[in-house]
């Protein structure tokens, strides 16, 4: 049976939970004004959505690309890790055509989560090897959730000890008044350090004065308690 839009989209509301999507909507901010503002969630839960993504494994590219449109967060969570799927299996054809689609409707990739669980396994092992620029264009943009894709890609490059790329960005990025970009560039500052930590201390070093208190606290989470607190209360000599 050929699996279609239609087949996942009747699987995933057949599963819906009220007070699941109650809490999901919360946990989201999808009230007035909060940055997941009008989402709405059936309340399946990521660990169903992932067994769903295996049992229609098979859904072709076509019919996934549909499915990101979708009003529901689930689904388009569903659309993007089937599109991760699909993207480590796929050939360099496969993998150029979901590298498209994924940028060409960044405005679908409306959460901190749907970012967070495609945009390193997508954009950044797709760019590793080419320019970069894109993402340079990205942490420009007036939209909170192209600026989370383009430090969250640079995970990719973190992993294999490539560091500049996500140095640069976190740059840019350092004066954002958005929480969830501070939160996401001392993430990555923190992954920075748990493989060279100078190489973290040293950016630290020269921005660690002026980049909100969020994205310092994530940075140095790891840090030892006493070090952690000369950070927080400004003791550390800073470059010049």
């Amino acid at each position: 049976m050929k699996i279609t839009a239609d087949t996942v989209i009747e699987a995933m509301t057949g599963a819906t939970n009220p007070d699941i999507a109650e809490h999901s909507s919360r946990f989201f901010k999808t009230g007035k004004s909060e940055y997941g503002e009008g989402d709405n969630f059936l309340g399946i839960r990521v660990p169903e959505t992932r067994k769903l993504v295996k049992k229609f494994k098979e859904i072709s590219l076509e019919e996934i690309f549909k499915l990101l449109y979708s009003e529901y967060h689930e689904i388009r969570l569903f659309a993007l890790l089937s599109l991760v799927l699909k993207f480590q299996k796929g050939d360099e054809g496969i993998k150029e055509k979901i590298y498209k689609f994924y940028l060409k409707n960044t405005k679908y990739i409306n959460n901190w989560d749907l970012v967070d669980s495609s945009a390193h396994y997508i954009i950044g092992p797709y760019l590793i090897n080419r320019k970069k620029d894109i993402l340079y264009k990205l942490a420009r943009s007036e939209y909170l959730f192209d600026r989370r894709i383009a430090i969250m890609s640079t995970f990719h490059f973190v992993k294999f000890s490539s560091f500049e790329d996500c140095l640069q960005i976190s740059e840019i990025l350092i004066n954002d008044k958005e929480d969830l970009i501070h939160k996401a560039v001392g993430w990555m500052l923190r992954e920075i350090g748990n493989r060279n930590l100078r190489i973290e201390e040293d950016f630290l070093k020269i921005h660690y004065r002026e980049m909100p208190r969020t994205m310092l606290r994530y940075s140095i989470e790891k840090f030892d308690e006493t070090n952690r607190k000369a950070w927080l209360r400004g003791e550390i000599q800073t470059c010049i």
